[in-house]
C-alpha cells in the first residue's frame, strides 16, 4: 500500500504540480522517512491508517534526531503535500496533517542516563550473536566519542585509529573532527571485527562502512533507535530513550566530571559553544560546588 501511494505521489508531483526533480526526490526522501518509522515503530500502520497522534510522535522522533529547523519544516511540507494528494484521490476521508505543527525547537533540558543506567542498558545485550557483539560495539562507540546516530551508521574503517585511541568523525556539512576513543570501545570494536565483520561479505559501497546489517549493508538510524528502544525496555528504564541520549550522556557526564567545556564543544562537533553550555544546566549541584571552588567571593 506504501509503494502504491508513494508511487502515486511522486506522478502527482511531477505532473499535476509540475515540481522540479529535486523538489520531487526531497518530498518522496520524508515520506519514505514516514513509512520506515511506521513500520519500525508504528506496527506497520498504513498511510491512510495513520492519526494525528502517530504523525506528532514522527515529529518528535525526527526532532530527536537533531535534524535542523529548515529540514524539519521541509519534511512536515512535505507530509502535508502527501495527504492532501491522498485526500485529493479519496484515499483519506480527512488529512491527518491539517492540525499538525512541527516540534517546539526551544532548547530543553535533554534525557541523560546516569553510569547505572548505562551499565542496565548494555547488561541486556545478547553477546552470543553476532548482532549482540555488534550492538555492544557499536553502543559502546557511540557513548564514548558522543557520535550523533548519523555519525555512527557512517563510520569509516579507514577512520580507526585505535592504536593511538582516535576515530575521525564526519559531522553536519561533512565536517571531520577526532575525538579520542575509550577502552571499552575499542576492545568491543576488536571483538566485533574480529568475530563478526570479518566474516561478512559488504555490499558493494559499505565496504569501509564499520557496522553492518544482516544483510551486510549500512545500518538505518531508525534500526539504531530500535535496538536501544528494545533494550531500554528489557533494562526496565522510565525515561525516554533514543540515539541522542548516549550523546547527551556524554557531554553530560564530562561536563559533570569537570572536563572544559571547550574541550568538550570540539569532542561533539558543535559549532557554536552556546550548544555546550546545555549541559552545565543539568546538575545543579556540580554548577555550585564549581562555584564554591572558584569564585573567590563565593563563600
Amino acid at each position: 500500500m506504501w509503494d502504491a501511494n508513494i508511487n502515486g505521489f511522486k506522478a502527482y508531483l511531477r505532473i499535476e504540480r509540475s515540481m522540479s526533480e529535486n523538489t520531487v526526490d526531497a518530498y518522496l526522501h520524508d515520506v519514505t522517512m514516514l513509512r520506515d518509522y511506521a513500520h519500525a515503530s508504528l506496527s506497520d500502520k498504513s498511510a491512510n491508517t495513520l492519526c494525528l497522534q502517530d504523525l506528532q510522535a514522527f515529529l518528535q522522533y525526527i526532532n530527536e534526531l537533531e535534524l535542523s529547523a529548515g529540514t524539519q519544516a521541509r519534511i512536515l511540507s512535505g507530509l502535508k503535500s502527501f495527504y492532501a494528494y491522498l485526500e485529493l484521490e479519496g484515499m483519506v476521508a480527512d488529512d491527518p496533517t491539517e492540525m499538525l505543527e512541527a516540534p517546539k525547537l526551544k532548547r530543553t533540558l535533554p534525557v541523560v542516563l546516569s553510569i547505572e543506567e548505562l551499565d542496565m542498558l548494555f547488561a541486556q545485550i545478547d553477546h552470543s550473536t553476532p548482532e549482540g557483539l555488534r550492538n555492544r560495539a557499536m553502543l559502546e562507540t557511540m557513548y564514548s566519542c558522543g557520535l550523533r546516530v548519523s555519525e555512527l551508521v557512517s563510520l569509516a574503517i579507514s577512520h580507526l585509529y585505535l592504536d593511538i585511541g582516535f576515530v575521525r568523525v564526519v559531522g553536519k556539512g561533512n565536517k571531520e573532527r577526532l575525538v579520542p576513543i575509550g577502552g571499552e570501545a575499542v576492545k568491543h570494536i576488536h571483538i566485533y571485527r574480529e568475530h563478526v565483520r570479518a566474516k561478512m561479505e559488504p555490499k558493494k559501497g559499505c565496504e569501509d562502512i564499520l557496522f553492518l546489517n544482516r544483510r551486510s549493508s549500512s545500518l538505518s538510524r531508525v534500526m539504531v533507535f530500535m535496538i536501544l528502544k528494545d533494550l531500554a525496555i528489557k533494562a526496565g528504564l522510565k525515561k525516554t530513550i533514543h540515539p541522542h541520549t548516549l550523546r547527551h550522556s556524554f557531554a553530560t557526564h564530562l561536563v559533570e566530571a569537570g572536563a572544559d567545556l571547550r574541550a568538550v564543544q570540539e569532542m561533539m562537533g558543535h559549532k557554536s559553544i552556546t550548544t555546550t553550555e546545555i549541559y552545565t544546566h543539568l546538575d545543579r549541584s556540580f554548577l555550585r560546588n564549581t562555584m564554591e571552588k572558584y569564585h573567590p567571593r563565593f563563600n
